[in-house]
C-alpha cells in the first residue's frame, strides 16, 4: 500500500520507518529542508518514560495565577484573542480533576512504557547512535509540600508497572554528584531508573538515512496546502510541487496539523505550546548532571548528551510565535546555574525555541479519523522524543490492520466527541 506521511518530525519519521518495515511504499513531505527542524530540533533530550504526565492536573489552575506573578514561572499565557486558545484552555481546566488526570496519565503511561519497548528493539536490530544514556531521570524537589503531592502519581506509576523509587536526599546525591555544591536545596527525589536520554535532532538524522535505504521517499523543501477529498476519502494532498497521491495519508504535523484537518470538518484540540532550551558546553564533567534531572519548582528538565548540557522548559501559550523571550531565557538560565553552577559555560550557551503540540488532556492523538483512509499522529506535547517509537509503532499496525500490541482505548480524535 502507498502511505504519505505528513511531517518529518520524530512522529512522522518513526511513523515511515515502522511502516517501511512492514512493505508499504512510503512518502514522507515536509516544507522544511530536512527533517527534525522545528520542535524535534532541540527538545529536552529527556526520553521521560516514567514522567510522562499531564500538564493538565489537580491544583494546576490556582498555582497558574500564583506562578503568573512569579520571574521564573513555569507557565505563560499571553493575551490573546484567539478562539482557538480560549476553546483550548477551556477543555485543559475540563481535565484538571484527580478522576481525569488519573484516567490521562495511565494513557500517556501506557503509550510511553510501550515506547520504551520499541526503542530497546530499535537499538538492538539496527546501528542507530544518538548520544543515547539508559540512566534514568532523577526529579529534584526543592520543597517537603512537592513530595507529598507526588505519592498519588507514585500509585500512577505503580498500577502501570514503571519502576521508581523515593529517595533522600544522599541518595540523589549517589545518582547525581554534580548536586553536592547544592545539596541543601534539595529536600528529596523520585528516581525514574526507566528512563533514558539523547540528541533527538541526531535521531532523526540517523532515522532518516536509515528510512531511505529502507525504500522511504522524502520530499522536502514542499509546503503542503490541503488535503484533497473525493467522495468519502482522501484523494491526495496539494503541495508547492503539485498534487501527491497515496493510498493512506498520516497527518504528524505538529502543531500545524490544525489547521490541515480543520479544513476537512475534523477538528482536533492541539495548541501550540511553546518551550526554551539552551545548549552549552561541559566544562567540569564532575559537576554535570549524569543523566536527566528534573526541576520540580521549575518545571525545567537538565539533560547530559556526551560533551554538551542541554536545558529545557517553560510553557508559553503564545500561539505560533516563535519569538525568544528573554525573560524565558533567563528562567533556563537560571535553573541550570542554580543546580549545577559549575557544569558549562553559560557564555557559550546557544538557545532555541520550539512550539509543542499539546493536548488539553495530555494525551496524544493516534489513531483513525472519520475518513476511511487519513490517520493522526499528532498532539505529543512535550514527549514527542519519549513516545514517537511507540507511536510510530503503533499507527504502523493501525493502518496495516494489525492487531496492536497495546490497548488503543482513548488514543484516537474520537474520544473528544
Amino acid at each position: 500500500m502507498k502511505v504519505m506521511v505528513l511531517g518529518s518530525g520524530v512522529v512522522g519519521l518513526t511513523s515511515a520507518w515502522y511502516l517501511a518495515q512492514e512493505g508499504h511504499e512510503v512518502t514522507v513531505v515536509d516544507r522544511q529542508p530536512r527533517s527534525a527542524q522545528e520542535t524535534s530540533y532541540a527538545n529536552a533530550g529527556q526520553i521521560s518514560y516514567g514522567y510522562s504526565s499531564p500538564l493538565a492536573a489537580p491544583g494546576v489552575p490556582t498555582k497558574a495565577f500564583k506562578w503568573m506573578t512569579q520571574k521564573h514561572s513555569p507557565l505563560i499565557m499571553r493575551p490573546s484573542v484567539s478562539p482557538d486558545l480560549y476553546a483550548w484552555t477551556l477543555k485543559f481546566l475540563a481535565n484538571c480533576t484527580q478522576s481525569k488526570y488519573t484516567i490521562n496519565k495511565s494513557r500517556m503511561l501506557r503509550i510511553a512504557n510501550y515506547s520504551r519497548e520499541c526503542l530497546i528493539d530499535l537499538r538492538k536490530t539496527t546501528s542507530i547512535e544518538y548520544e543515547g544514556r539508559q540512566q534514568g531521570t532523577l526529579q529534584v524537589f526543592r520543597k517537603h509540600s512537592q513530595v507529598e503531592a507526588v505519592q498519588k502519581d507514585m500509585k500512577i506509576l505503580t498500577d502501570s508497572g514503571t519502576q521508581f523509587r523515593l529517595l533522600n536526599t544522599q541518595e540523589c546525591l549517589e545518582h547525581e554528584p554534580g548536586l553536592l555544591p547544592v545539596k541543601d536545596k534539595i529536600v528529596a527525589g523520585l528516581h525514574l531508573p526507566g528512563d533514558e536520554t539523547g540528541d533527538c535532532f541526531t535521531f532523526c538524522q540517523q532515522l532518516t538515512e536509515m528510512a531511505s535505504k529502507a525504500g522511504v521517499n522524502f520530499k522536502f523543501n514542499v509546503h503542503i496546502k490541503k488535503l484533497l477529498k473525493s467522495g468519502d476519502v482522501i484523494d491526495g494532498v496539494r503541495t508547492s510541487e503539485g498534487d501527491l497521491k497515496a493510498d493512506a495519508y498520516i497527518v504528524s504535523m505538529g502543531s500545524h496539523s490544525v489547521k490541515a484537518l480543520r479544513a476537512l470538518g475534523i477538528n482536533v484540540p492541539i495548541y501550540p505550546v511553546k518551550g526554551y532550551s539552551l545548549t552549552l558546553p561541559v566544562s567540569n564533567p564532575e559537576f554535570a548532571p549524569v543523566s536527566t534531572v528534573m526541576d520540580e519548582t521549575y518545571k525545567v528538565a537538565l539533560t547530559r548528551f556526551n560533551d554538551r548540557i542541554r536545558v529545557a522548559g517553560t510553557a508559553e501559550l503564545a500561539g505560533f510565535s516563535l519569538h525568544l523571550s528573554e525573560k524565558r531565557k533567563a528562567t533556563i538560565a537560571m535553573v541550570v546555574s542554580d543546580l549545577f553552577p559549575h557544569a558549562g559555560d553559560l557564555s557559550k550557551a546557544e538557545y532555541w525555541t520550539g512550539l509543542r503540540p499539546m493536548t488539553p488532556d495530555g494525551t496524544p492523538i493516534i489513531g483513525k479519523t472519520n475518513i476511511p483512509n487519513l490517520y493522526i499522529n499528532a498532539g505529543h506535547g512535550t514527549l514527542g522524543w519519549t513516545m514517537a517509537c511507540g507511536s510510530g509503532r503503533l499507527i504502523s499496525d493501525i493502518v496495516s490492520g494489525k492487531k496492536t500490541d497495546i490497548d488503543t482505548e482513548g488514543l484516537a480524535v474520537s474520544r473528544y466527541k
